[in-house]
């Protein structure tokens, strides 16, 4: 079913740049790697962080357990965004290093996208389906989580960056594995089509498995993006 297309989106809209999207056969190729794959050795934040989730939602993988984390997921990249910014108005003089934490921008700025769109996919989804949510547990306390973890984010970069990048490549991490095994766990997903005005800036997919599996995909390349950073967390 199409979703309501408000904003008039033209079908020649090219897709959005990020992670890259894969062919059916890579698709699932992709799922056995993560399936197969431990876990992150998790941090203490990242670990409550699930927990929490877990106690609110439980342990079982929905739409709409997806969407409360896609809320929260776009906030790392908002917040080094901002830090970022606030940099460059300190070395904007410096121009060679200034350039270079532009850049920082432009990755955050399409990693931020990159998760918005998951999570219009699945409001489209959920909202598809029929289900209705409760709104302190699928809007208000969302925000809330988001504004907390915002705010750790953001302290984390400014004062440790490393550790901000190792929090988010164990939140793309637990995300990865999330929306692999949910499409392991409903084999129907794999004849049940999709099909959305959002397909002219995400995809076209056979499947909603090769969707979630598209989806999980992108989770692995911003974790690994995140790991690499690691390294050079600080600007320089």
């Amino acid at each position: 079913m199409r979703g309501n297309n408000d904003d008039n989106t033209p079908a020649s809209v090219a897709l959005q740049e990020g992670p890259p999207k894969l062919a059916p056969a890579e698709l699932r190729a992709a799922q056995e790697e993560t399936l197969a794959a431990p876990r992150r050795a998790y941090g203490l934040p990242a670990k409550v962080l699930f927990t929490t989730f877990d106690l609110l939602y439980g342990k079982k993988r929905t739409l709409s357990k997806f969407k409360v984390l896609e809320l929260v997921a776009r906030v790392p990249y908002q917040a080094w965004e901002q830090v970022a910014y606030i940099a460059i108005t300190h070395v904007y003089d410096k121009t060679g290093l200034a350039r270079r934490i532009a850049e920082r921008v432009r990755e955050s700025r399409h990693q931020q996208d990159n998760e918005q769109w998951h999570l219009l996919i699945l409001e489209e989804l959920i909202a598809e389906s029929g289900k209705k949510e409760n709104k302190i547990y699928f809007f208000w306390i969302p925000q809330a989580i988001a504004l907390v973890y915002y705010a750790v984010s953001w302290l984390l970069f400014v004062l440790k960056p490393e550790e901000s990048y190792k929090l988010n490549a164990d939140f793309e991490d637990h995300a990865e594995h999330e929306y692999m095994g949910f499409v392991a766990e409903n084999p129907h997903l794999e004849t049940t089509p999709y099909d959305s005005d959002l397909t002219t800036v995400y995809g076209t997919y056979a499947s909603q498995a090769d969707l979630f599996r598209q989806i999980g995909h992108d989770e692995r390349v911003h974790k690994l993006d995140s790991i690499e950073r690691i390294e050079q967390a600080r600007f320089s």
